[in-house]
C-alpha cells in the first residue's frame, strides 16, 4: 500500500473558481485533482490531500494570517502522515500576489527549500516537484495578483531545474489543467480531472 501525500494550496484543497470576494466554496469531492488521481491509481494507493486555501511556500501572510505559510507547518503535516512513499509538492501560486513581490527564480528556490526540510525529516521517501498552473490577472482576483503574469515567467523552467539540483521528480501542471478566468487563479471540475488523470500516470511511473 503506497501513501502518496498532496501538499499544496487551494486548488488541492478544491476551492472552486471565486465570483465574491471571500465567498469561498469547494469542488464536492470526486471532483478535486487528488481524489480524480487516487480513483485512477486504484485501491493499493493510499492519497491524502493536505491542501491549505492561500499557504505559500516560505511566507507569513500579513493579510490573510493564519498559519498560511508552508515551511512552518511542513514538518507536523509529515509526521502526522509518516510514513509517506511519496509526497507531491505543488506550491507556489500564491506566492504571486503582489504583497509578496517575488520572482520565478525566487518561487523555485523556495520550493527547494521545501524539499530539503522534507528530506531532513527522513518520513518521505520520494518526493514530485510540481510547477502551478499559471495565473492569469483576471476576474475578482486580479488585483491581488497584480503583476503576476509578468513575475511568473519562466517558472516551469525554473522549477524544473530545482528538481534536477535536488534529484527529484518534476511535473508541469500547466501542461494538463488551465485556470478559470472567472478569478485566474482557481480551476474547473473539468481542470481538476484533467490533472488528476495526468498525475496519476506520473505517479504510477514512479513508483513502478
Amino acid at each position: 500500500m503506497a501513501v502518496i501525500l498532496c501538499y499544496g494550496d487551494s486548488n488541492t484543497h478544491g476551492t472552486k473558481p471565486l465570483t465574491q470576494l471571500g465567498a469561498f466554496a469547494r469542488h464536492a469531492p470526486g471532483d478535486r485533482w487528488p481524489d480524480v488521481m487516487a480513483n485512477a491509481l486504484g485501491p493499493d494507493h493510499t492519497v491524502l490531500s493536505e491542501g491549505l486555501p492561500g499557504r505559500t511556500t516560505v511566507h507569513d501572510d500579513p493579510v490573510e494570517g493564519g498559519m498560511r505559510n508552508g515551511l512552518t507547518v511542513l514538518p507536523a503535516i509529515l509526521h502526522s502522515h509518516t510514513p509517506i512513499d511519496l509526497m507531491i509538492l505543488m506550491l507556489g501560486t500564491n506566492d504571486l500576489k503582489h504583497r509578496f513581490s517575488v520572482t520565478a527564480f525566487e518561487i523555485a528556490r523556495s520550493l527547494e527549500r521545501l524539499v530539503q526540510v522534507t528530506r531532513a525529516e527522513s518520513v518521505v521517501a520520494d518526493i514530485l516537484l510540481v510547477s502551478p498552473v499559471p495565473v492569469q490577472e483576471a476576474g475578482i482576483l486580479r488585483d491581488v495578483f497584480a503583476g503576476a503574469e509578468a513575475r511568473q515567467q519562466g517558472l516551469a523552467d525554473h522549477v524544473a531545474a530545482a528538481a534536477g539540483r535536488q534529484g527529484v521528480g518534476f511535473f508541469d501542471a500547466g501542461s494538463a489543467a488551465r485556470v478559470s478566468p472567472d478569478d485566474g487563479v482557481h480551476w474547473e471540475a473539468s481542470a481538476h480531472h484533467a490533472l488528476g488523470a495526468a498525475m496519476a500516470k506520473d505517479v504510477l511511473a514512479r513508483l513502478a
